[in-house]
């Protein structure tokens, strides 16, 4: 099913070496990266088998994820192309769904929350004349109409679903009741009262009407709103229902579609480092992109020192910042902490070790021009 899951349902999913293998999901076999003049570190294993050495990788790859993948997946194959020791996401993509899956290697998941707690920006498409369980085409259809509304109702119909509204959460949804997950609930046919809550829209557009029983839109929404329940509730008040047939995101947070990189390319691209043609930190944005909204702050060696030590440090003097709150802090225009600023104390919260891979100087240089 498509985004059943808001994308603050679930926080970094650290892949690990029991991650689902992604040849399942029909991607194309990595056993040719895993040939023996890699340089990615293989060993034998047990059983005879390849094993490679993890290493300290640190930045974000925001995968282009394809459709039958799921996000689990996607986040140990880019693990097994960086040989990266950890890795997560930043807000799930179902297999139905493409587009932006920010995936953050090392010390990048210490930023995910600030990537999850960004705008998202969806195109989908609602097939009219069903409702669905499940909200998307995988379900089984609950009620149908031979009634199709014409793009002028559409669009008298959005501002309703613009601006901060109430949603009931799917069905087949990861929230939990009662200590179980409602999809889980869900699936064993029970029906849950899930509680409405507020989710903000920040624009809602009809983008194309192509035929009478489909129509594309675009969404821009805050963390926690439900695509699917757009199109389901629109379908109930338009009195044709509807449901989500096809859905890709466009926007996370700092990341849009000119950050993506297509699996195939990122493959391409390992195989061509292994022959010394190319560096994988070429496909890695800096672990600070995620940070784009915060305040960044410069200081000296010798503070450095001391917030790397996880002490705080005293910033007095006609230079002293005058803002207060979170800020990254950087020394030599390297990341290397967040910290909390006020009344002249910066406070180390998390302390960045960024000793190992990291996005290439080009990729710093370049961003965002």
């Amino acid at each position: 099913m498509i985004v059943t899951t808001p994308d603050n349902a679930i926080a970094t999913k650290i892949a690990d070496d029991s991650s689902p293998a992604e040849n399942n999901s029909g991607t194309p076999s990595l056993e040719r990266m895993r040939a023996t003049n890699d340089p990615r570190g293989n060993k034998q294993g047990r059983n005879g088998q390849p094993r490679r050495d993890r290493r300290d990788v640190h930045g974000w790859v925001v995968l282009d994820k394809p459709i039958g993948m799921t996000s689990t997946q996607a986040v140990a194959v880019v693990k097994r192309l960086f040989n990266a020791k950890r890795a997560g996401h930043a807000g799930t993509l179902d297999p139905l769904a493409s587009g932006g899956l920010p995936i953050a290697l090392g010390e990048a998941t210490k930023t995910v929350p600030f990537v999850m707690d960004g705008r998202k920006r969806y195109r989908f498409t609602v097939s009219w004349g069903e409702e669905r369980d499940t909200d998307d085409t995988e379900g089984r259809v609950t009620q149908t109409s031979d009634r199709r509304p014409d793009p002028e109702e559409i669009r008298a119909l959005l501002p309703q679903f613009t601006g901060v509204i109430s949603q009931i959460p799917p069905q087949y949804s990861a929230i939990k009741v009662q200590g179980e997950r409602a999809y889980d609930l869900a699936r064993d046919g029970e029906v849950v009262a899930l509680q409405p809550r507020e989710v903000e829209i920040h624009q809602l557009t009809l983008t194309d009407q192509s035929d009478k029983d489909n129509s594309v839109f675009e969404a821009e929404c805050g963390k926690g709103t439900y695509v699917l329940a757009l199109a389901r509730d629109m379908g109930r008040l338009l009195g044709c229902y509807g449901h989500i047939s096809a859905l890709r995101r466009t926007l996370v947070g700092p990341f849009d579609e000119a950050d993506m990189i297509p699996l195939e390319e990122l493959q391409a691209l390992c195989d061509r480092a292994a022959s010394g043609e190319a560096s994988l930190a070429d496909a890695l944005l800096p672990v600070e992109t995620a940070l784009d909204d915060i305040p960044a702050l410069a200081v000296t060696r010798a503070d450095a020192a001391r917030l790397h030590r996880g002490q705080a440090v005293l910033l007095r003097g006609r230079d002293a910042p005058t803002c207060s709150g979170t800020v990254y802090v950087t020394v030599a225009g390297r990341l290397l902490a967040l910290a909390e600023l006020g009344h002249g104390e910066l406070i180390p919260k998390r302390v960045f070790n960024l000793t190992g891979l990291t996005a290439s100087p080009d990729r710093k240089d370049n961003e965002r021009v």
